[in-house]
């Protein structure tokens, strides 16, 4: 049995290949709730009615589509030049800290401009916090997966020291909380969605023409694809790859001052809420593609929602509600494994024959 790679996939070939998944999906979690005791049809129908059965539920699996659009099209930038970004999480929590900086404790700015100057300092603070290991990759060829890991981490202490420490709210006695932001630095609604969702629409929009259309998609695309071929080409891989992580970490800094200015409404440790590692899953599944990231994030939304749901409706215990999900994420990406690769068996008279020559 050998795995090789597939020289090409037909239309056919990715419809069977996803028909397949599904059907594996349905099987193995079916298998896995009648051990529990459920029955499989019962829990499907609720975790669908509790994605998108009515029109509050509608819209509360399109909030949760927004963070996992923006911090995606941040790993997508930086997946299409090969370099590694594991530290959304890091830079979500960068830009929500920025972000809250100016909405507490900069009494300045007019009350109009404190919005988007917010959007401003939190993609700039995202967009630091991935210079960092960009940097260090480009000057002395550091692992890039190990530096935004770690970095990960430091952004996670700076923001438990800031909530247990200097920016506590006095006013909470007892209970250790960041206060909430005023009503001029919380996103607007339309048609009952804050803004950030509309903004994710754009942000698609305006990547997928950054990607395809401009000089800089162009050389993004080219390092990613060889380096050696970039540098002959007379391109500067250093400047490539930290102005290209400057955006990546920017956008996840977006998705941090959108979580926290029309989310959360503070700064707490849930303004990251392990987005920035469930978007490297949506990226790979999306094949670095900006308008399907949009599908794949909303198709995981409902996972994510519809999972939440059977929580209560069907009092099943959110450790085994996450396993099945795991289960169908699981089918998911190896669809994706076969839709790149093969596997062939070796036929017997072959294998005979050529021990037979030697």
């Amino acid at each position: 049995m050998q795995i090789v790679k597939r020289e090409g996939t037909s239309v056919k070939q990715l419809i069977i290949i996803r028909l397949i998944a599904i059907i594996a999906a349905v099987i193995v979690s079916g298998v896995f709730i009648v051990f529990l005791g459920y029955d499989p049809v019962k829990v499907y129908s609720n975790m669908i009615s509790g994605a998108l059965g009515s029109r509050i539920r509608f819209r509360s699996t399109l909030l949760e589509m927004v963070p996992l659009v923006i911090t995606s099209l941040g790993i997508l930038v930086a997946f299409k030049m090969k370099f590694w970004n594991i530290g959304g999480e890091g830079q979500i929590l960068m830009g929500a800290f920025a972000a809250t900086y100016i909405a507490l404790f900069v009494d300045w700015i007019p009350k109009y401009l404190v919005l988007p100057v917010m959007f401003i300092v939190g993609f700039l603070a995202g967009g630091i916090w991935g210079l960092i290991p960009a940097f260090f990759k480009a000057k002395f060829g550091a692992n890039e997966t190990i530096m935004t890991l770690m970095l990960n981490y430091i952004a996670v202490q700076w923001i438990t020291y800031l909530q247990y420490g200097p920016w506590r709210d006095p006013e909470l006695k007892g209970f250790a909380k960041i206060a909430n932001f005023p009503d001029h630095a919380l996103l607007p609604k339309v048609m009952g969605i804050h803004i950030g969702f509309y903004i994710s629409l754009i942000l698609v929009a305006v990547l997928t023409w950054f990607l395809r259309k401009t000089k800089r998609g162009f050389e993004i695309a080219v390092v990613g694809e060889s380096v050696s071929t970039a540098r002959y080409a007379g391109m500067d891989i250093s400047r490539i790859i930290m102005s290209t992580m400057l955006l990546s970490g920017g956008l996840c800094g977006i998705t941090g001052v959108v979580q926290a200015a029309g989310v959360t409404k503070t700064l707490t440790m849930n303004v990251s809420s392990g987005y920035g590692f469930t978007a490297v899953i949506t990226t790979y599944l999306s094949g670095l593609s900006a308008p399907r990231v949009l599908v794949v994030s909303f198709l995981f939304a409902i996972l994510l929602q519809g999972g939440s749901y059977i929580q209560s409706a069907l009092q099943i215990p959110q450790a085994a509600a996450e396993v099945l999900q795991g289960m169908i994420l699981f089918c998911a990406l190896g669809s994706e494994f076969f839709t790149r690769y093969k596997v062939r068996f070796a036929r017997k008279n072959s294998v005979s024959s050529e021990v037979k020559q030697s």
